[in-house]
């Protein structure tokens, strides 16, 4: 399994019992989806590993205690503590409306309620206080917020994002 196939669903945290028990804390709005797993990806060495669950369970919101098969002691448990988890795209919710997941609106157009069409987002800044699309027009780039107030309509048949942007802001970068 590739990276670009799977999205992060959390890290391992810590040990839960000497039999091998550990704690996986979700990055996930919806941790209640992902009490049920089968398996999962820890990440080892810039690779994922795959892992079968033997039991998964909610331990508090948001942090799941779980039984993997062939880590049966403490020293097993210590080698995944710390370990990023993923699971493959195709366990992702199917998402309605305006709601959306990052990597599936990338290659969508973006066009502005009053200035027309701007671009194409080419890529999803989230590492920032604001999440933005970066939509590129031409040879230059567009910063635009990922705000529920700019977003208008994502239209996922017609890969187009309709918004409307504060005034002037699209003028900053053109």
């Amino acid at each position: 399994m590739r990276f670009e196939d799977c999205f992060f669903l959390g890290t391992v945290v810590g040990k839960y019992s000497f039999k091998g028990e550990v704690l996986l804390k979700l990055d996930t709005d919806e941790p209640a989806l992902y009490q049920s797993l089968d398996s999962l990806f820890l990440e080892h060495h810039n690779g994922l590993i795959p892992y079968f669950l033997e039991k998964c369970v909610m331990h508090k919101p948001g942090l799941l205690r779980l039984r993997l098969e062939d880590v049966n002691s403490e020293e097993d448990a210590d080698r995944i503590v710390k370990s990023k988890a993923y699971l493959p795209l195709t366990k992702l919710p199917k998402l309605t409306g305006n709601a959306f997941y990052y990597h599936e609106v990338i290659g969508f157009t973006v066009s502005d309620k009053n200035l027309g069409v701007i671009g194409t987002i080419t890529k999803v800044n989230e590492h920032t206080a604001q999440a933005t699309f970066e939509v590129s027009a031409g040879d230059k780039t567009v910063l635009i917020p990922i705000v529920d107030d700019i977003i208008i309509q994502v239209n996922r048949d017609t890969k187009m994002i309709l918004v409307e942007t504060p005034p002037g802001l699209v003028d900053l970068y053109l």
